[in-house]
């Protein structure tokens, strides 16, 4: 007797064990899919990764045995995609990695949910990747007006999907990825004679549009327009990585005194105009006596307009705005763009008076940052008389579709960046490659100047023609091409992420309303 009961035992331990370990394998499937996703991402843009992690996430969530075990599945994929990829945030606070690990993790919980829900209709690879794309949407805008820095249509640059960014956008080239991850995971879990056909046509398709804007030439620009650029080098480090005040503004001016000794020896042509980076100031120039003799120096030794990346002081008392103004040669100060994009806990606090108080290691933050609200459009002269409208973004403005799409009728688009603060980290690349898919879906030569690298130029199409990566001081002059035209991206990009977002919603809750069938759901039976 006693041996038939350890006989039975050991039959049930058999046919348990599997059951018992599949949600651990499961959540390490998608760790690692997370993973592989993440080398997508600058620094290594292995492009051909993020769909073959959309594909082995999608069968881990439509193994998992119900809505809870989807959510740790998907969690598990987003510590595995956010953890070696922002781990440039410890530069910060060890506690602010901590909050954004957490913050874009659970969107990918969110995500596998929403991935396992649409498995019940027969279209599932077109409902999951319109509701992939639904969450890519609110997370680049919730909360804190959001953090879209992992969306997968930055991961596309290179690869023969960057010819989609001029007619679909950044959110256009995430959906094409999820949906090819998706048909790779519908093949898998059914393969059929119907899947293959249909995953193949939809290849073709895709990959006929991408050619087509591949191999569309760039109309040739309307003119020229010569610019200067000066990198002036900080310290980096942290939080306090542009050193002591003004430390920052006396390196600008040292470098732009070296470059107009170049242009004086001819040893570079004179340009139009000339940028600083963002931060270039600390402090407010026309409040610190001694910052606004250094601008003033500066563009008066190079003797041309000079847009200056300045931290100016306002509108309220303990207010900061984080802008670009042109100034002149002759001391007037011409158009003038504030930052839209500030950072949370970055560049300034939400419920600042509840949270201040009780994280005393916030007021690193320093004064609050106002956002601004109109488009980087700067309407500015130059010294031959020409009047040009150059497209002005900084740094965390790049990740915004709104912020970038108000900016297509720019001739030329100048980006201003402040990354000392993660000088060595992947952060730095991963800002460039993403301001590299803008260039390619406005159709815009972009000049990138930064405080500590990365300063570089990108042609329309996306392409590096000039890059210094070195942290140090650095100074040059590059021609921008002057184009005018949009994109279809530029005003169809956000209404087709809208229309997904709408759409996957209002599917899964016709599939919510749907009574279910008496059986249990299995992806692999009739899906």
């Amino acid at each position: 007797m006693t041996t038939l009961r350890t006989a039975r035992d050991a039959a049930w331990a058999r046919q348990r064990w599997p059951r018992q370990w599949a949600p651990l394998v499961a959540a390490g499937a998608a760790g690692a899919a997370g993973l592989v996703t993440g080398t997508g991402v600058a620094p290594l843009g292995w492009w051909l990764a993020p769909p073959v992690g959309v594909m082995v996430l999608t069968v881990a969530v439509h193994r998992s045995t119900s809505l809870r075990a989807a959510a740790a599945v998907g969690l598990a994929y987003g510590l595995g995609l956010s953890g070696p990829t922002l781990g440039w945030m410890a530069a910060i606070h060890p506690a602010a990695l901590v909050g954004l690990l957490l913050l874009s993790s659970s969107w990918s919980a969110v995500t596998a949910v929403l991935v396992r829900a649409a498995g019940r209709s027969r279209g599932w690879p077109v409902l999951a990747a319109l509701a992939w794309l639904g969450v890519e949407f609110l997370a680049a805008r919730v909360p804190f007006g959001g953090f879209g820095w992992l969306r997968l249509g930055y991961t596309q640059i290179d690869s023969p999907l960057a010819g989609l960014y001029p007619f679909i956008g950044v959110a256009g080239v995430s959906f094409s990825v999820v949906l090819t991850g998706q048909l790779g995971a519908w093949i898998l879990l059914g393969p059929s004679r119907r899947r293959l056909a249909w995953s193949a046509a939809w290849l073709v398709v895709v990959t006929g549009a991408a050619t087509a804007g591949t191999v569309t030439p760039t109309p040739p620009p309307d003119g020229v327009v010569t610019a200067g650029w000066v990198q002036g080098g900080a310290p980096g480090g942290g939080v306090y990585g542009l050193g002591p005040p003004r430390t920052i503004t006396t390196n600008q001016a040292r470098a732009t005194r070296e470059l107009a000794a170049a242009i004086d020896a001819g040893r570079l042509p004179a340009p139009d105009f000339v940028v600083w980076p963002e931060n270039a100031t600390d402090l407010d120039p026309d409040t610190d006596q001694r910052t606004g003799q250094l601008v003033e120096q500066s563009v008066a030794a190079v003797g041309r307009p000079v847009l200056v990346g300045a931290i100016l002081d306002g509108p309220g008392p303990r207010q900061r705005r984080t802008a670009a103004q042109w100034r002149e040669p002759d001391g007037r100060i011409g158009p003038t763009y504030q930052k839209r994009s500030i950072v949370p806990f970055g560049e300034w606090i939400p419920f600042r008076d509840v949270l201040l108080p009780l994280i005393p290691a916030l007021r690193y933050v320093g004064a609050q940052s106002v956002a601004g609200t109109d488009p980087g459009l700067l309407d500015v002269q130059l010294p031959d008389g020409r009047s040009i409208s150059l497209g002005v973004l900084a740094c965390f403005d790049v990740a915004f579709d709104p912020v970038v799409h108000d900016l297509a009728t720019a001739q030329a688009v100048i980006v201003q960046s402040n990354n000392a603060m993660y000088q060595g980290t992947a952060q730095i690349e991963q800002q460039f490659a993403i301001t590299r898919a803008r260039a390619a879906e406005l159709r815009r030569d972009t000049l990138v100047v930064t405080t500590s690298g990365i300063t570089g130029l990108i042609d329309p199409t996306g392409r590096v023609t000039m890059k210094v990566t070195e942290p140090g001081p650095a100074v040059g002059v590059v021609q921008l091409g002057l184009r005018t035209g949009t994109t279809t991206a530029s005003w169809l990009a956000t209404p087709l992420e809208v229309t997904a977002t709408v759409a996957a919603a209002l599917w899964l809750t016709a599939l919510t309303l749907t009574p279910s069938p008496r059986r249990r759901f299995h992806p692999l039976v009739g899906s």
